[in-house]
């Protein structure tokens, strides 16, 4: 099993870090991201450490980074032969088929029911691919992730439950050639995707399985222990957490028990300073450009959220077809309503409302705000509102190159509502509003 490539923390440097107990490693005030990081000293503005510059293809960094340029439209037309249409495609992004589904028999250790686990074993039970890169973690933490090459399925399983923190997978690139692998699969986030499709024609492959996992906020590993220690009776504990579908932090303890926080009690005077710029730059959280994306947040609770996106993700879809309960996708509420009020927030961000109040609240959002699908569609429209609006407040000159037209066509029915709150229109006045093939 590969090491973490040489610039990497190892588990002491986590240890001795004093952001562990000092509190998060930056704010959203400073103009670099994680700016005491070792790993990133130096790095650009806007970095998501991708670990795409550790390897032989950082003289192609400024070709290839979604936060240099963008290329997300460019990739739709090589790798789907076209754009977004009108619809759920404009949130989801180009899908073939969308479903919920779940393993029959959960992987334990699993954050869900284990497929996307199942799926990067499968690969290599069947010999269809010689590695898969996915992410593990560093000996003696939870959460503190650590890219691994996984070469057997049982180093595959091994990596099995969620890694909210930024992971330079990419970075093992340079393993995966120095190795002579031509068949890999890929398990990555949507910036790590968008690098992969970028450089894809260089990387020598005669096969490459993307599946990809939707992705928001991830922080570094110091800051996931400050998030915890704010949110939870007992942090120490927590072997899994996820924003979940009925408006609550879900934490998963040691002891078995579920842990609940309503998103209406966060402590956000607490939180703001954790969230790396290019995670509030990102505008990709359905992972768009993976062969089959695999989630969460448009399914029930219990259920996981698939997307298949190109006849090689239906294929992959098929390899665990015999394993899976699958049911049809719900939709339920009006995000229509609530999206506006969003706005106005980011505006100007609210006090905490009493506790009688946020129970109201949060029986409000529950019961009648959206669900199902139209709930996925309500969180990424506010994705994509608040990072459009952190872009512009912090990186406007970055907007034409960082900001696909997808996005403007997505937030279009909130134009008045981001001119009447922020002072200007969703649509800057530089864009035409017609997509046109790159």
């Amino acid at each position: 099993m590969p090491q973490d490539p040489p610039s990497a923390a190892s588990p002491s440097d986590i240890a001795s870090d004093p952001q562990t107990v000092g509190g998060p490693s930056k704010g959203l005030r400073q103009s670099t991201l994680l700016s005491r990081d070792a790993r990133l000293a130096g790095r650009p503005n806007l970095c998501s450490d991708c670990g795409l510059c550790d390897t032989w293809l950082k003289p192609d960094m400024a070709q290839a980074c979604v936060f240099v340029r963008n290329r997300s439209e460019e990739i739709e037309w090589r790798l789907f032969g076209r754009n977004r249409r009108d619809g759920d495609e404009l949130q989801f992004g180009v899908f073939q088929q969308m479903l919920a589904a779940r393993l029959r028999q959960p992987v334990a250790g699993a954050q869900w029911s284990g497929m996307v686990t199942t799926l990067a074993a499968r690969l290599l039970e069947r010999g269809e691919v010689d590695a898969v890169i996915t992410v593990g973690t560093v000996p003696g933490t939870r959460f503190a992730p650590q890219p691994v090459l996984a070469r057997t399925p049982a180093e595959v399983r091994a990596t099995a439950g969620n890694k909210p923190c930024l992971a330079p997978s990419l970075g093992l690139l340079d393993t995966v050639r120095a190795a002579g692998v031509r068949r890999l699969a890929v398990i990555g986030t949507g910036c790590q995707v968008h690098m992969l499709r970028a450089a894809e024609d260089k990387l020598g492959l005669e096969r490459l399985d993307v599946i990809g996992i939707p992705c928001s906020d991830n922080v570094t590993y110091p800051d996931l222990t400050h998030f915890l220690a704010q949110v939870s009776r007992s942090p120490d504990t927590i072997v899994h957490y996820e924003f979940m579908q009925d408006y609550s932090l879900h934490m998963r303890h040691e002891d078995g028990t579920t842990e609940r926080l309503n998103y209406i009690d966060f402590p956000m005077d607490k939180l703001e300073d954790i969230f790396p710029s290019a995670c509030l730059s990102c505008f990709d959280y359905a992972n768009t450009l993976a062969d089959i994306t695999i989630g969460y947040m448009g399914a029930r609770l219990g259920w996981q959220w698939v997307l298949v996106r190109t006849d090689r993700g239906a294929a992959l879809l098929e390899l665990l077809r015999d394993d899976l309960e699958t049911t049809k996708l719900t939709s339920a509420g009006d995000r229509s309503r609530g999206v506006p009020r969003f706005i106005q927030m980011l505006a100007k961000p609210p006090g905490k409302p009493p506790k009688p109040v946020r129970r109201l609240i949060a029986w409000l959002q529950r019961n009648r705000g959206p669900r199902g699908l139209e709930f996925a569609r309500a969180i990424i429209d506010m994705k994509l509102l608040r990072n459009l609006h952190h872009v512009r407040s912090r990186f406007r000159r970055f907007e034409p190159r960082i900001v696909p037209t997808f996005v403007y066509r997505a937030l279009a029915p909130y134009d008045e509502a981001n001119r009447d709150a922020l002072g200007e229109g969703v649509w800057p006045p530089t864009t035409s509003r017609r997509t046109k093939r790159p």
